[in-house]
């Protein structure tokens, strides 16, 4: 597998945006991309359907996002404008009421605010679960995740394995500057959510995001009330050392 990833990630770099969809496409035909509706899958999205409709009018890369019970009513709302704009229909995953009745009676409906074990329990039946259901019988996870978004992202290649959902996940826009991503949406009159406008450069659930102070990382208005730095919802965590990939 180490092998493989090197292989790729050699290949993805020297290419553009719609030949590494095409590309992963190629090679992966049950490929799913989740997106969160931000900047990044917004032109994602884009690239999916001009690529496909340039090609042959089918798109054999489909297309989820969590639908979590908590979203911005402008995350809501994009989702329709979306499908409308490029004919698509993103499939919503949605948590479980069973798991919701079971969270609400332990933690409290807000009971993330409390205690990092709650909030990443919330996390976990809002996002995490609705997502393995997901990526059932694919063959590679693509996502919009960029190496400068954080630190903690700094790593971020254009291919790696993920151990937590047995699945290569690809990140297409790994070198992506925002610079260059913000050059792409306008250039494609790409929709994009209004809470950007807001300073919201990363946009998740409703009570978990707050717009980011001049000189913040583009990810720090998420759980902005914890002390962790390496603030994540556990969908995207950092590899160890390649060492630790699954052998050849």
């Amino acid at each position: 597998m180490k092998n493989l990833l090197e292989k790729f990630n050699k290949e993805l770099k020297n290419m553009s945006l719609l030949q590494r969809l095409e590309m992963i496409a190629d090679k992966f035909p049950k490929a799913v991309f989740t997106s969160s509706l931000g900047l990044e899958d917004q032109a994602l999205t884009w690239a999916i359907a001009k690529n496909w409709a340039i090609a042959n009018g089918s798109r054999n890369i489909k297309i989820v996002t969590l639908q979590t019970g908590r979203l911005f009513l402008e995350t809501i709302e994009l989702i329709k404008t979306t499908n409308e704009r490029f004919g698509l229909n993103i499939i919503e995953l949605t948590p479980s009421a069973a798991s919701v009745e079971e969270y609400s009676a332990k933690y409290g409906l807000n009971g993330f605010y409390d205690s990092i074990q709650a909030r990443k329990a919330c996390c976990d039946f809002r996002k995490i679960a609705p997502l393995k259901k997901g990526l059932e019988g694919a063959d590679a996870w693509i996502t919009g995740l960029r190496a400068d978004q954080s630190g903690y992202r700094s790593q971020i290649e254009f291919a790696q394995w993920d151990k937590k959902f047995s699945l290569i996940k690809f990140n297409p826009l790994a070198d992506f500057s925002s610079e260059k991503l913000g050059e792409l949406i306008e250039e494609n009159n790409i929709p994009v959510n209004p809470l950007h406008k807001r300073n919201y450069p990363s946009i998740g659930c409703e009570p978990c995001t707050r717009a980011i102070k001049p000189g913040e990382d583009e990810r720090a208005g998420r759980w902005w009330w914890e002390r962790d730095q390496n603030q994540e919802c556990g969908l995207h965590e950092p590899e160890p050392q390649p060492t630790n990939h699954p052998a050849n």
